[in-house]
């Protein structure tokens, strides 16, 4: 099952299964960041409007605004 990271509770870990259509750019940025397809990612916190959410992936914390988030497939890790 292909899931946005917005499915998902603080706690949860996931595993970035791809990515969305949209900015190849951006994208690169993101693969910059350690968000690779296979990596485990956690999420860690939401802020109260809900932007922006933490994560933490490869030891270390990230911030990512709703709509970076949202360009990430993710699915249940097992």
């Amino acid at each position: 099952m292909n899931d946005r990271l917005r499915d998902y509770n603080v706690g949860d870990s996931v595993v970035i299964l791809g990515y969305a259509g949209g900015d190849h750019g951006y994208r690169n940025k993101l693969l910059a960041m350690g968000l690779t397809k296979g990596s485990v990612i956690k999420l860690v916190k939401i802020a109260p409007m809900g932007d922006p959410v933490g994560i933490e992936v490869r030891g270390y914390e990230l911030s990512l605004r709703k709509a970076e988030a949202s360009v990430l497939v993710v699915g249940r890790k097992e």
